[in-house]
């Protein structure tokens, strides 16, 4: 069994990421198994963004502001001017930070009356147009009220609908200086009812220079609509926190996949095709889904959960995957699970299973066949309730050819380890992906990015036969609020083709966050066809050519230490040794290949790339160096075709609409079943 423990969630430094892989230089797609009656999809799931950050008039996304402009916000907002002087200037932030395109709206409460009635829609929800934004708020208010539970139903109907299907990101960020004052249902209940189960809606809050009960009306508000509350004392605060919740629901995960809905039971799941899905799951609910797989290809199974960021939860709050035949008396092939490994707040989690049939066969899970995945979220009583939009990506990998003797398998981090020397230049500016899907990819250098709490930062670097990722991620000094008490968290983690979090080995992949320069990094072993049977996790799952994946992230409560609205990293990115035509012995540098030269260090006997020659050291018995040569003969063995890389298969992008984080170690592929 393999147990991940706290390692896959990005929230603490155990992230997941997950994306295609390309093997002997070239990306085959694979078919179906021959003979396996494939369901396939019947309904598509709408991407929440498309991939530039815009959305189109059609898309489930959105952000709605909606603003308290009542007489109580012509008071001194602690600088000497009025709330609503400091809130057009918050405002004005927030939409300058925002993406271009992004769909954002504005609603008023109280701004032109004493009628309890008094909420006007301002600005529509359209592609953002800045300018029109703060002509919207203009000259407004402050004048009436509060009838926060009337501006609140009125603000679900301003955002688009979400189409059948569709994981959309829509937002209510509801700005107050004061607890409603009006008859009618209490705001609280009017959130519930709104979010629903809260997969294509939340509600965050931030509360200006609000008393005790107005404070608890926001907080209960937030957990109600599953989204956040922000504290903002002063005119500065509020335009940090505004910033903070537009740009988080601006920069929510883009999801990309066919509709899945898994079953309660192994009799009802469906049956999936290589590819990716999407679905949900609630709390302590169990998604179940079939595979068929043939008696020698290798599979993986990776799932990503993505909770809305930031959202209370347990330590203990997770995903178990377990992977199964499906005899009278299933037999498990493999297990794993990720939880946040703190109570921050949730962040995106991401796990794998696989099945890697034996070297020699003839082990229980090396059958032809069908099998079953299980997806059980783990959640307390006290923690969101809101379900998780998740995505799975199931891939399949052929065998070798039989005439291919596959490389020994390499575990040491070599010219890779803690002494690596990485890029020195100045960083070029680059902003990371959401999520796997549109990770940014990088090159060996020296990258600038910045980082928002409660945020994670994909990235995707190639990584070939024979090659070392390795990186840094910098944090330099940032100005930090008064109180200089509150800590949070740095975390990185890196990731397989196939989705599988590498082990951290002997790096450091999270620390302490008080806004003090600090590092964090992380690096692979050589890419190395045969390190899937070996048992550790910082070399089983480097077993594929292709793009690896760097999350790195910044904890919830980093809210209560910077005061920027984000604080700039600095990643150091090489790829080392040169890049090898193929997975197996002997195999001569790919023509035009740009890796570094790291052939000193390659493994642990001190061989070079090409010089695969299985020793002593290799066979020992327990120290997990290598493969004996016999074993290396079967392998040259097996039946099959050229290895294919852990493919996307029958995935197509989704079609754009038109208009407006032990550290890693978790998740390392389990060895011979």
């Amino acid at each position: 069994m393999r147990d991940g423990g706290a390692a896959g969630a990005v929230g603490n430094g155990r992230a997941g990421v997950w994306r295609v892989a390309v093997g002997l230089g070239a990306l085959l797609l694979l078919a179906p198994t021959a003979g396996a009656a494939h369901a396939a999809p019947t309904e598509r799931l709408l991407p929440a963004q498309q991939a530039d950050g815009t959305a189109g008039s059609g898309d489930a996304t959105g952000l709605l502001m909606v603003l308290d402009a009542s007489g109580s916000m012509a008071e001194d907002d602690g600088s000497g001017g009025t709330r609503m002087e400091a809130a057009r200037e918050a405002l004005s932030t927030a939409v300058d930070a925002l993406p271009d395109g992004h769909p954002t709206g504005l609603r008023l409460f109280g701004s032109e009356s004493s009628s309890c009635t008094d909420t006007t829609l301002v600005h529509p929800v359209q592609p953002l147009d800045r300018d029109a934004l703060r002509e919207a708020l203009g000259d407004t208010g402050p004048t009436g009220n509060t009838p926060t539970g009337l501006a609140l139903e009125s603000a679900a109907d301003d955002l688009p609908d979400t189409p059948a299907g569709a994981l959309g990101r829509r937002t209510i960020l509801l700005v107050s200086d004061g607890e409603s004052n009006c008859d009618g249902p209490p705001p609280c209940e009017v959130a519930a009812e709104l979010v629903g189960n809260g997969v294509g809606l939340r509600i965050d809050t931030v509360g200006f220079r609000i008393g005790e009960e107005g404070r608890a009306e926001l907080e209960c508000i937030a957990e109600a609509g599953h989204g956040t509350y922000y504290d903002a004392p002063d005119g500065e605060a509020l335009g940090r926190e505004l910033e903070r919740a537009a740009r988080l629901s601006a920069d929510g995960y883009r999801f990309e996949g066919d509709a899945a809905e898994g079953g309660a039971d192994p009799d009802a799941a469906p049956l999936l095709e290589p590819g990716q899905y999407l679905d949900t799951i609630g709390p302590d609910e169990t998604r179940w889904y079939a595979v068929e797989l043939d008696a020698a290809s290798a599979a993986d199974l990776s799932v990503t959960a993505v909770p809305h960021p930031g959202v209370t939860v347990d330590r203990r709050d997770g995903l178990a995957l377990r992977l199964e035949d499906t005899a009278e008396s299933p037999r498990r092939c493999d297990s794993a699970d990720v939880a946040f490994g703190n109570d921050e707040g949730a962040m995106v989690l991401t796990q794998s299973v696989g099945r890697i049939p034996s070297p020699a066969g003839g082990s229980a899970c090396d059958e032809a066949g069908r099998y079953a995945l299980s997806v059980t979220r783990s959640s307390e009583s006290d923690s969101d309730t809101a379900h998780w939009p998740v995505e799975l990506r199931f891939a399949v990998e052929e065998p070798l050819a039989a005439e291919v003797r596959p490389a020994a398998s390499a575990t040491d981090y070599g010219a890779a380890g803690a002494a690596a020397e990485l890029p020195t230049a100045g960083p070029e500016d680059v902003t990371g992906g959401t999520g796997f899907n549109d990770a940014a990819e990088l090159g060996p250098g020296a990258w600038r990015d910045q980082l928002l709490p409660a945020q994670t930062r994909w990235f995707k670097v190639p990584v070939g036969w024979g090659q070392q990722l390795r990186y840094r991620v910098e944090f330099g000094n940032e100005p930090t609020q008064q109180s200089g008490s509150a800590s949070s968290y740095v975390s990185t983690a890196a990731y397989a083709p196939h989705r599988a979090p590498i082990g951290r080995g002997g790096f450091t992949v999270d620390r302490a966050y008080r806004g003090e320069p600090l590092a964090v990094e992380l690096g692979t072993v050589p890419v190395t066809w045969t390190n899937r049977y070996e048992s550790a996790a910082a070399a089983s799952p480097v077993r594929i050519g292709g793009d690896y994946y760097i999350a790195v992230s910044l904890g919830p409560e980093a809210v209560a230490v910077a005061r920027n609205a984000a604080i700039g990293v600095v990643l150091r990115v090489d790829v080392l040794g040169e890049e090898l035509s193929g997975p197996e012995h002997g195999a001569p540098p790919l023509a035009g290949g740009d890796g570094r030269d790291a052939s000193a260090d390659a493994d642990a006997s001190g061989a070079g790339p090409d010089d695969d020659s299985v020793t002593a050291a290799d066979s020992a018995e327990g120290d997990g160096a290598g493969w004996t040569a016999p074993l290396l003969a079967a392998l040259s063995g097996a039946a099959g075709v050229l290895l294919v890389a852990a493919a996307v298969v029958g995935t197509s992008r989704l079609r754009q609409r038109g208009g407006p984080g032990g550290g890693a170690a978790g998740g390392a592929v389990a060895g011979p079943l």
